[in-house]
């Protein structure tokens, strides 16, 4: 089956994060994240959407005091510290032009506020980039990626304080300065909108600590939008030939009807989500977003020059997970469809995955118009994928033919996009190797092209095995998308 065209020089890739992937924690003079506080539970006592969060000091004081026998899965990762140059090499087989995956802040700043970076873990990072460029692959680095040091929680209460801002931008600086001669693509905050769902994973803020959560979070977003411009004028600064973006989490909604109250419902949805877009890419908080902050009663402090500084320092390119689509009701008694990360209404035209969301194609390529019509620039799907559970056969194959086809059908709306006139300069398929689940922690729901011997208990061998979708992914890549 042939596909539209893909223009030349496409970034064809897979993406990752350190906290899923890279284990190691204790090593190379690493501090904590605020991944490596998030235990795992098993599906069947899952009491909440979000099982990541930790809301209250006494909370995570526990979990700092839980012996190592308790179940942190990333801490863990698939050990890809250790295990890099294997992995990059099954990359390379596959033919990725890029590889996203972000540094981890506490492998460079243990604390997240030293003065001075830890060497060891630059050190790191220079081989694995190292061993990128080696095969011609393009690294695609997240400055934060869910890696707040956990000392900045203890200390400062993550973004809530606007001591973070400098301290981001001490960080961005070191690593822009470092790999100036090996990273050209970099990306700010990794879905800079999940600080509405989950206020410590996105900013690192335990809710106890404050009076009104919702007025701290969008403050602590604030904080994030001036160190986000404050690191592309310095990556500009730095790195002359460089691109940096932001990072949206994106939600399409659809009215559940075609009633005016549900298609206002799913308009007004659309436009939380894309606020953090209109920030980062246009410069300014949109009119919607300053009447909502009115209505709810919350102020954002700014500091003089902070206007100036979202205006004059935009990025050059907008990227986006999209797993699903959503469904808005105006009417707020309407039961919600539960779902891990997520929730919404149940479409009765779409199926779902192994964990209820709702699989679209389709509405990739509504996003793509939509998100090139709003802003007129350069678009780049970072994460996209199907969790499924995978079974390896006696004869030892994987047969994901169910991925296989759930990437066709997106990567196919992409090339309508496309040949539609929207500009996207690549994609990276997300957990393009077997990973840590970032929602559930799980190791059982897989996204990979390689299959990870391991459980959810960090039992197994670690061992790599190419799933039937590695061989179809490289067809997909040689051919540029022609062959899918």
């Amino acid at each position: 089956m042939s596909t539209h065209r893909f223009p030349e020089g496409f970034l064809w890739g897979g993406a990752t994060a350190a906290n899923q992937l890279e284990g190691a924690y204790k090593e190379g003079g690493k501090g904590l994240s605020i991944f490596d506080m998030v235990t795992f539970v098993p599906k069947e006592a899952r009491t909440a959407e979000i099982e990541m969060d930790v809301k209250s000091e006494a909370e995570l004081e526990r979990l700092l005091a839980a012996d190592d026998g308790a179940n942190f899965p990333k801490r863990r990762g698939i050990d890809f510290y250790h295990r890099y140059e294997e992995d990059i090499a099954l990359f390379a087989e596959m033919g990725f032009k890029t590889f996203r995956m972000s540094i981890s802040w506490p492998r460079i700043f243990p604390n997240g506020d030293e003065l001075e970076p830890n060497e060891e873990g630059l050190a790191f990072y220079d081989r694995v980039f190292d061993e990128l460029l080696k095969y011609g692959i393009e690294p695609l680095v997240t400055l934060s990626h869910y890696e707040l040091p956990l000392t900045l929680v203890k200390k400062y209460n993550g973004w809530a304080d606007r001591r973070l801002v400098d301290l981001f931008v001490h960080y961005a600086e070191t690593v822009f300065t470092r790999y100036k001669d090996k990273v050209k693509y970099w990306l700010t905050f990794n879905e800079i909108n999940v600080s509405t769902m989950s206020p410590y994973i996105g900013s690192g803020i335990l809710v106890d600590r404050v009076e009104n959560v919702e007025a701290t979070v969008y403050q602590a977003l604030h904080h994030q939008f001036v160190a986000s411009a404050r690191a592309v004028r310095a990556c500009h600064e730095i790195i002359p030939n460089s691109q940096i973006g932001c990072m949206l989490a994106r939600m399409e909604v659809y009215p559940e009807t075609s009633n005016p109250d549900d298609v206002l419902a799913a308009l007004e949805e659309d436009q939380k989500n894309l606020f953090f877009t209109d920030v980062q890419a246009r410069g300014y908080y949109p009119s919607f977003m300053l009447s909502y902050f009115d209505k709810h009663d919350i102020s954002i402090e700014m500091l003089p020059g902070d206007e100036e500084i979202l205006s004059q320092h935009t990025v050059d390119f907008i990227s986006f997970s999209y797993y699903m689509s959503m469904v808005a009701s105006g009417a707020p008694e309407k039961a919600k469809q539960k779902g891990n990360f997520f929730s919404g209404i149940k479409n009765p035209y779409l199926e779902a995955s192994d964990w209820g969301w709702q699989i679209d194609p389709k509405g990739l390529r509504i996003t793509l118009k939509k998100m090139y019509d709003r802003y007129q620039m350069p678009l780049f799907i970072v994460e996209n994928g199907l969790g499924a559970y995978d079974v390896v056969e006696a004869d030892g194959t994987i047969n994901d033919d169910y991925r296989i086809e759930y990437l066709r059908a997106h990567i196919e709306q992409m090339g309508q996009a496309i040949e539609e006139g929207v500009d996207l300069i690549g994609y990276t398929s997300w957990g393009c190797i077997d990973l840590i689940s970032a929602s559930t922690s799980e190791m059982s729901k897989r996204y990979g092209f390689i299959y990870v011997d391991q459980d959810d208990y960090g039992n197994g061998t670690l061992e790599r095995k190419k799933k039937k979708s590695f061989d179809w992914y490289k067809q997909v890549i040689t051919s540029n998308g022609e062959q899918l």
